[in-house]
């Protein structure tokens, strides 16, 4: 069994280690390859103006994370056309479906980016230009491979010329029009054709050797090869229409959330919340669901404080199952001595008189703690995106403090997570300020916190979310709160969030962690704001063209009618956002090289 997933960069550590064995494959496989054109691998990734195209990579691994195949694709988006640059798999992995399973994906990849077609080069097939009767064989196979996808040499051109006089085995060039069926018209052929010889082979290719080829692209349109392996009509698998598996979203929920249901009327963070969001994002395709995994009590305390932790579990876990403590007496005098009575302490701990103790608000806190550390480490698993489904919410719950429906600070337990393997940003869009996350991460250099919400002069929480809180020692300048009017229009939301997101691209994450409020919809009963499911979709989209390893973690939002298509027009905008920008052969051997 194998996976295909997309190398973005080499910023995982598992990232890293697959894009050596490409390079280990490529240095086997390869032989005649200059160690340059290996070692820029992970600049190609990441540079695309220094390297001339956008490099997209995409790996074929087994479960152990061992590469058994992979594909770089070079897009060029002004001319609108991919280049598959090479497609191979490891040694001794004939007859797996690992070559078909990576070209499909490529053709895929490069329809959804708007191309009019994928080139590529194939050695040919003619005795005439190929002296070695095993290579013949191997290359016969290779374009009875492709042919089966619709993909054949351009005919009638001098692209197959050698580069030396006496070079043997030149390539074909090989169009694959993506089962769109249109043609190649003889001034865009040749506007490609030199985009490639001059960004690839420049240091092959003489001005007059590009030319002569320019001036040999005669017919309009472009004449291909007759068909030679398959009959015409057996040639065109279409794209398939659903998702690949590393473009869904991974869906983490927290299950048992419903354990946690207090029943005062005009409580409103109730268990139908999940239900609300889950029945209308399950069926569109975008999402993959993963099991929730349970991690140690030490990523809690990584963030909280230890008293505070050990004080949720002992008096929740005594309380009585019809019983909910509020707290109604604060230390605002002296802190240093907490009562010993538990009820009364609880005030102790908190900072509101609506949020309560409950005998399962403990256990279900800390099940929204393995949600969001499990979504998290999807992203360390090569996954692009990720949403952690929880409830009770957290990003209100500070270092030392509960309150707001939240107990546990979910965002910021999984931010600091994702904190050990680089830089992460966390950005707050839930109508009321995320105190929490800010309060732990105020001194942190190494997590930008972001928050845009109602003014605290009349939202909750009312003491923390103003434009100068920016953070303390060494992490001044990390933290930034956008509070915005109790009545405001979609522009004036849009022009905060795109001030948040100019902060994000400055500060140049490695991971970016949304807190997602739905609350700043019309009509929710704890906010003020309009927005509507097009403004959510909007919203997403832009937060998705950070094309950032992003989690999205659910915070507030209470009215039950609206949750489910809020969140489906926010993640069709944050999917379409990070996937869509800009954008073998039977014996799977190396089914692509340069100009001989």
């Amino acid at each position: 069994m194998f996976r295909i997933r997309r190398i973005y960069d080499d910023v995982l550590p598992l990232n890293r280690t697959a894009i050596a064995q490409v390079q280990q494959i490529l240095k086997t496989q390869f032989a005649d390859l200059p160690p340059r054109d290996i070692d820029k691998l992970p600049q190609q990734l990441t540079n695309p103006l220094k390297h001339g195209f956008r490099a997209i990579l995409y790996i074929a691994e087994n479960q152990q994370h061992q590469v058994k195949g992979f594909a770089l694709l070079l897009h060029e988006p002004e001319l609108k056309f991919g280049y598959l640059e090479y497609i191979s798999a490891a040694r001794q992995l004939t007859g797996r479906g690992i070559g078909g399973a990576l070209y499909q994906r490529v053709r895929e990849e490069t329809r959804a980016l708007g191309a009019s077609g994928l080139f590529f080069e194939c050695l040919p097939d003619d005795p005439r230009l190929c002296r070695d009767p095993e290579i013949l064989k191997k290359n016969r196979a290779r374009l009875r491979f492709y042919e089966r996808y619709g993909a054949r040499p351009i005919a009638g051109t001098a692209y197959e010329t050698p580069v030396k006089e006496d070079g043997d085995n030149p390539p074909y060039l090989v169009w694959d029009d993506l089962g769109q069926d249109h043609s190649l018209g003889k001034q865009q052929a040749r506007d490609i054709v030199r985009t490639i010889l001059e960004r690839k082979y420049h240091h092959l290719c003489s001005p007059a050797y590009v030319s002569m080829v320019l001036n040999s692209f005669a017919d309009d349109p472009v004449r291909l090869r007759p068909w030679r392996y398959h009959a015409p009509l057996l040639t065109r698998p279409p794209a398939a229409d659903e998702i690949p598996i590393d473009k869904r979203i991974a869906l983490t929920v927290n299950h048992h959330h419903d354990i946690h249901h207090v029943r005062e009327r005009g409580y409103v963070e109730s268990p139908a919340r999940i239900p609300a969001i889950l029945e209308k994002i399950t069926t569109s395709g975008m999402f993959e669901p993963i099991p929730i995994k349970h991690f140690s009590g030490r990523h809690i305390t990584a963030v909280h404080d230890r008293g505070f932790v050990r004080y949720l579990k002992a008096v929740c876990a005594a309380l009585p199952e019809d019983e909910a403590v509020y707290p109604y007496v604060f230390p605002v005098r002296n802190t240093s001595r907490p009562p010993k009575d538990r009820a009364i302490r609880a005030g102790y701990y908190c900072i509101d008189t609506f949020t309560p103790l409950t005998r399962n608000a403990f256990p279900a806190a800390a099940g929204g703690v393995d949600c969001a550390l499990t979504a998290a480490s999807q992203l360390l698993r090569g996954q692009r995106l990720a949403y952690a489904l929880i409830r009770p919410p957290g990003h209100h719950a500070e270092r030392a403090l509960f309150g707001g429906f939240c107990y546990f600070n979910n965002t910021a337990i999984a931010a600091h997570y994702l904190s050990g393997t680089g830089k992460v940003a966390v950005l707050d869009i839930d109508y009321h300020h995320g105190n929490g996350t800010q309060d732990i991460f105020y001194h942190r250099p190494d997590v930008l916190t972001v928050s845009i919400h109602g003014h605290p002069r009349f939202a909750y929480p009312y003491f923390s979310g103003f434009a100068e809180e920016r953070g303390a020692d060494s992490g001044k300048g990390f933290n930034l709160n956008l509070p915005l009017a109790e009545h405001l229009t979609v522009e004036r939301y849009r022009d905060a969030l795109q001030q948040a997101i100019r902060r994000i691209r400055r500060f140049r994450p490695d991971f970016l962690v949304i807190a997602l409020g739905f609350d700043t919809g019309m009509g929710d009963p704890t906010g003020t704001w309009s927005l509507r499911p097009p403004d959510f979709e909007w919203n997403g989209h832009l937060l998705g063209a950070l094309q950032l390893p992003t989690l999205v973690v659910q915070e507030g939002g209470y009215d039950t009618g609206q949750l489910g298509d809020y969140a489906l027009h926010f993640f069709t905008g944050l999917s379409v956002g990070a996937f869509n920008q800009g954008q073998q052969n039977p014996n799977e051997k190396p089914g692509i090289t340069g100009k001989t």
